[in-house]
């Protein structure tokens, strides 16, 4: 039976950085603080470098999911995060998508996070906490989960 792995989206599968560039100079002052809350900017956003190769593997060996969160205020935003999955991981991401603001309440080995928040810091399983000195990018983490 293989072991089951969660992987979060914002900052660890998508550069959020990338899509607040494609913002216009008016958007993001008036979204300053809470830029996660501007409608459709979800659906701006890259891979981060190494991501779609690294999480295309860990499928392979791993029950892989997407455990992420969406903001409240930004109806867009769940939408938009199912809609990048389908484009950039297509079916071996198909139906993986879980959307939730409490991590902890889904068991599992191992949840790949940048931060310990929502739950992440209570997960029952291993915590890999991406961008971390000890993970700073997927090929850590690749190595880390013997996935090369």
């Amino acid at each position: 039976m293989k072991k089951i792995l969660y992987v979060d989206m914002d900052n660890v599968l998508v550069d959020f950085a990338s899509g607040v560039e494609r913002l216009n100079e008016n958007i993001r002052k008036e979204y300053e603080g809470h830029l996660d809350d501007v409608p459709g900017i979800f659906s701006l956003l890259d891979p981060m470098p190494g991501a779609i190769e690294a999480y295309e593997k860990l499928a392979q060996k791993f029950d892989t999911y997407i455990l992420s969160t969406a903001p409240w205020k930004n109806s867009s935003a769940w939408t938009d995060k199912a809609e990048w999955v389908k484009k950039y991981l297509g079916n071996v991401a198909y139906k993986r998508l879980i959307i939730t603001h409490h991590k902890d309440l889904n068991r599992g080995d191992y949840l790949i996070d940048d931060r310990k928040n929502n739950g992440a810091e209570h997960f029952s399983g291993k915590l890999i906490l991406f961008g971390s000195s000890e993970f700073p990018d997927w090929k850590s983490v690749c190595v880390y989960l013997d996935v090369t």
